[in-house]
């Protein structure tokens, strides 16, 4: 079914003797018991059963009225363009994403308005203006990518855009360069800062992501005899349930809802291990170029592969699709599988 397209609510009954409308939307089928959808007071159910027919047909002619008024969409339309690019947007934008998308979005959001308010309208050429604007392919496909979601949104729901039709820019893909003597590099960060140092260790002997995953732990992550860390689905990238087995570290448990580095409820900002880490380099001259702290985990990687000698082992350990991913990139972590002795040890 193409797009734009409304098929003629047909009146349904459930077993129970409950009514509701039965119509496809734009290819999406639809299944409406009342008319909250549109605004509408009518719910057949609400009335006498030998009323309740009736009363659906009625919400049938109101849906299909309010649809074919509306460009076959849910949105109504306001009586400016600002208005209805307004109405999307916040739509848009309330739905759950997180916290940095939502914040890439906003930013694409402000100059696309900003371009409509002044011009009033939103052309192509702007559009790829916004991507074009960077030089390097990793910014450019970013931008190309978030521009797309909020331009193809606007499009799909009716407000007069034209999507744009840049191609994105191959890239080349970096991968962290290994540590050479992990543990001389670890007390050299220890003697630097225990907050970069205990990053560092956990990166490679858990294999965690620093800034997303150790910046965000609480000592309710921990067991009681801090040996083990465990993570469930929501705190994590692959969204699958995480137990991590810890080295000894000295480590002293806390009350559980602050967080083990600031040692209160509040975690340190996203780019504070980033900006140790710049700093510690400054100190350390020593530091081979194109070690990061993402290289703690990708060495950690490496030392499993080594230790166990099996692929589908490293795959489950990382959390990879296929073999492939693993082969290329050699990180991330799925515990459930590893043997304490299979983990990197300081």
């Amino acid at each position: 079914m193409p797009n734009k397209s409304l098929s003629y609510p047909k009146v349904c009954r459930r077993t129970d003797g409950k009514y509701y409308i039965d119509f496809k939307l734009n290819g999406k089928r639809f299944r409406l018991f009342n008319g909250k959808y549109i605004g509408s007071s009518n719910n057949p159910n609400s009335y006498p059963p030998r009323l309740r027919k009736t009363q659906s047909v009625n919400l049938a002619k109101e849906v299909y009225d309010y649809l074919v008024s509306n460009n076959c969409s849910f949105v109504k339309r306001p009586n400016t363009k600002l208005e209805f690019y307004d109405s999307l947007i916040e739509r848009k934008l309330s739905e759950n994403l997180s916290l940095s998308y939502s914040k890439a979005l906003k930013a694409i959001e402000r100059c696309l308005r900003e371009q409509l308010v002044s011009t009033g309208h939103i052309s192509t050429e702007y559009v790829d203006s916004l991507s074009l604007r960077y030089r390097n392919n990793t910014s450019f496909n970013t931008t190309r990518r978030h521009v797309n979601v909020l331009v193809n949104y606007l499009c799909e729901n009716g407000f007069d855009i034209k999507p744009s039709k840049l191609k994105s820019r191959r890239q080349t893909e970096t991968l962290h360069k290994p540590i050479k003597n992990v543990k001389e590099l670890l007390e050299t960060i220890k003697k630097f800062n225990y907050d970069l140092y205990l990053c560092c260790v956990l990166t490679y002997c858990c294999l965690l992501r620093p800034h997303q995953e150790i910046r965000l732990l609480k000592w309710s992550d921990f067991s009681e005899d801090l040996r083990h860390i465990s993570l469930s689905g929501n705190k994590v990238k692959s969204k699958r349930n995480r137990v991590v087995p810890v080295p000894k570290l000295g480590l002293v448990k806390s009350d559980n809802n602050l967080n083990i580095f600031t040692g209160r409820i509040q975690p340190y900002n996203r780019s504070y291990f980033n900006t140790l880490w710049k700093r510690f380099k400054k100190a350390n001259s020593s530091v081979e170029q194109g070690v990061t702290i993402y290289s703690f985990r990708h060495s950690g990687a490496i030392e499993i592969f080594k230790r166990t000698g099996s692929l589908t082992k490293l795959q489950k350990a990382m959390g990879h699709s296929s073999l492939n991913v693993s082969l290329t990139y050699l990180r991330g972590l799925e515990v459930a599988e590893l043997k304490k002795e299979d983990m990197p040890m300081v």
